[in-house]
Formats: C-alpha cells, structure tokens, sequence
C-alpha cells in the first residue's frame, strides 16, 4: 500500500472505529465498558496514522504545506482562503489523545466527568469527522461518512426505543 493509500485508509479506519465506539459507548449503561474504550484508544492510534501518513506523504512533514492545502481546500468549496481548519485538526488530535489518556489513567473520574464535558468533546468530534469524512471528503469515503453519520443516531433511536419497552 502506498502512502497516500494509507493516509485515505487510515481515515476510513479511523471514522469506523469512532462509530463501533460511539456505538459501544451509547449502547451500554457502563459507557462502552472495555470494549467501548478498546475501540475508541484504536480509533485514536488508526487516526494518528492517518494524520502521521498525510504529513509524511501530503505535507512533506511541513506546517505551512498543510496550512496552504487546508487553505485550497477551503477556498475551493467555500470561496475563502483560511487555513484556519488546520489548527481545529490540531485541537481534534489533542482532545481525542486527552479524552483516551483519561479513560486509560482515570476510569473512574472519567465516567464521574459532567454530562457538559461529554457532550462538548464528543460534540466536537462529531463536527470535525462530518467535515473530515462528509464535507471534504471524495469518492467513496464521502459515501462511508455520510452512511455512518445517518445509521448512528438511527441506530441510537432505535436502540433507544426498544430498550425502554
């Protein structure tokens, strides 16, 4: 596999293991349990492959290289010329390898953590993997993420309604 082969799989790994956790995680009453922490530490490590193959094969290990194609891609599908998406990318690894960190040294006072918090990390994952996997993605990765986007929360709902019957 090429490099920027695994960048592109790695991305797609990573955007299913966030869902299978996801999916963990809401599904039980012990917020994912093992399993729900097992997937979401992997999607974690797959995504930083992701980002380690973009920067290494895309970017040539350069900042300003990433800053000036976060930039094109958002001039060419919105007509403004920011790379400001780069440092929410940034924001998106450190919460993600935080979130992780906790889970792993803290199990305790991670579940005790405020609803609020919860919802604010994964509210701002959720954003960031719909522009990664639905608004800039291409091809068939554009089709992975929108399917994963809509069969989540139905699945959630549905979950949701025959748990309470």
């Amino acid at each position: 596999m090429d490099g920027e082969a695994l960048t592109i799989e790695a991305a797609r790994g990573a955007l299913v293991l966030y869902m299978a956790a996801l999916a963990a995680i809401l599904g039980r009453r012990e917020g994912g349990g093992a399993v729900g922490r097992g997937l979401w530490t992997a999607g974690m490590l797959v995504y930083l492959v992701h980002v380690c193959a973009a920067f290494h094969v895309v970017h040539g290990w350069s900042h300003e290289a990433a800053l000036a194609e976060t930039a094109l891609q958002t001039r060419e599908l919105f007509g403004v010329d920011t790379g400001v998406g780069i440092w929410f990318n940034y924001l998106f690894t450190a919460v993600w390898a935080t979130d992780v960190g906790w889970w792993w040294l803290d199990r305790a006072g991670y579940h005790r953590r405020s609803a609020r918090v919860s919802a604010t990390v994964h509210g701002f994952m959720a954003f960031m993997f719909f522009n990664g996997a639905v608004v800039f993605a291409r091809g068939p990765s554009r089709w992975i993420g929108v399917a994963a986007m809509v069969l989540l929360p139905v699945w959630w709902l549905w979950r949701r309604r025959t748990t309470r019957s």
